[in-house]
């Protein structure tokens, strides 16, 4: 879970959404996009954001993901007194499972454009990851490595689907 006050600020989701979908790579331009929506009218302007392929959303990460990560937290601070928003097995659980807020997509957005393609690309946030995978910057050569090495084969479902994605364009692309 991710602290929302510790990301970088930004402006407006426009324009963080233009500058995230300028570095998506040719063939996903105007195919793949991201949402991003605060409910502004309720309590604490719960939100939820997503990534969709050709209008279909292929994750989404909502203010209900929030709480399943505070109910998490809460069921180990029962057991061990200890609140731990790092907790490894909650982390691998949270991965696992794609539950992750709008705040947390916000928040890997913005680390994102900060963060050099390469550490992107290899980072331990799974969110990262995917945009870079997407970003043109990763080129053919890097994406065969990362095909031939088929790490991404040990990924969350949720992640391996973008993986795929961008190794499946990188082929057709290449007969």
């Amino acid at each position: 879970m991710m602290n929302p006050y510790e990301s970088n600020h930004y402006k407006s989701w426009s324009a963080l959404n233009k500058q995230l979908t300028g570095l998506l790579c040719d063939p996903l331009k105007n195919r793949l996009s991201y949402f991003l929506t605060r409910y502004h009218k309720v309590h604490d302007s719960y939100g939820r954001a997503a990534i969709r392929l050709d209008a279909r959303e292929l994750v989404c990460f909502s203010w209900i993901e929030m709480y399943r990560q505070e109910w998490d937290l809460d069921t180990v601070w029962k057991e061990t007194g200890v609140w731990d928003d790092n907790d490894p097995e909650l982390k691998k659980k949270w991965d696992e499972n794609a539950t992750y807020c709008d705040m947390d997509f916000l928040s890997a957005a913005t680390a994102f454009l900060n963060t050099p393609i390469e550490e992107a690309l290899y980072s331990d946030n799974y969110l990262l990851r995917i945009f870079a995978i997407l970003d043109r910057r990763v080129g053919k050569r890097t994406l065969r490595k990362i095909a031939d090495a088929e790490d991404y084969q040990s990924y969350p479902a949720w992640v391996k689907q973008f993986y795929e994605l961008r190794l499946d364009l990188c082929e057709r692309n290449r007969k």
